[in-house]
């Protein structure tokens, strides 16, 4: 087994502090580890090395010939390259998700808009656009302040369900950490659910 975990949060995670989602996502990938031994894993943290924007340059080295870049725009290209090779590689991806202002971070979009790419992990076909990257178990890890599960302030859920489906990801298994913000007691019960989700899912 192939395991990728996306680390999305802006903080990072020290002695059990900083990023709760970091924090979950890293017990689910020991649990699947203990539960998968010998398997690999690859940890992508954007607090630790973020990704660049999707900018005009980086629009400009996309569209431009492969034999026509510059150093800068084929460098810029192959950080891409390489995040998709990562994710087609993974049997399994673990992503931690931090809400803000109810979606999720830039650090996440960024990786998102890096892998999404017509003709390599999606392609349009006759009746519409056909994802690519298929076969994936998908595991993500959100955590939030209030509580916002099924309500319309969390756009989180639906973003990602749509963006991975539209790649090809449709088993998808979601992880609340939430009330994290509200107090010790409800903090202290959102990561009690959280990790009881993780340990359901570990023996499924």
């Amino acid at each position: 087994m192939n395991i990728l975990q996306i680390n999305s949060s802006a903080r990072r995670l020290q002695d059990d502090q900083g990023s709760v989602s970091t924090r979950l996502a890293n017990e689910l990938t020991s649990g699947l580890q203990s539960a998968h031994p010998g398997a690999t894993v690859t940890v992508r943290d954007f607090a630790v090395s973020p990704l660049p924007v999707l900018d005009e340059a980086t629009l400009g080295a996309l569209f431009t010939a492969a034999e026509a870049r510059n150093a800068e725009q084929a460098a810029r290209v192959a950080l891409n390259d390489q995040l998709i090779a990562e994710l087609f590689a993974a049997d399994v991806v673990v992503i931690g998700v931090p809400m803000i202002n109810f979606n999720v971070s830039a650090q996440l979009k960024n990786w998102i808009d890096a892998i999404a790419r017509a003709g390599v992990t999606f392609q349009y076909g006759p009746t519409g656009p056909v994802g690519l990257v298929t076969g994936k178990k998908v595991y993500v890890v959100t955590s939030r302040g209030g509580i916002h599960r099924d309500q319309p302030t969390d756009q989180v859920v639906p973003y990602l369900r749509t963006v991975l489906a539209f790649l090809g990801m449709t088993d998808v298994d979601f992880i609340y950490a939430e009330g994290l913000n509200m107090g010790p007691e409800m903090a202290d019960r959102g990561l009690a659910a959280a990790r009881g989700q993780i340990a359901e899912l570990l023996v499924a």
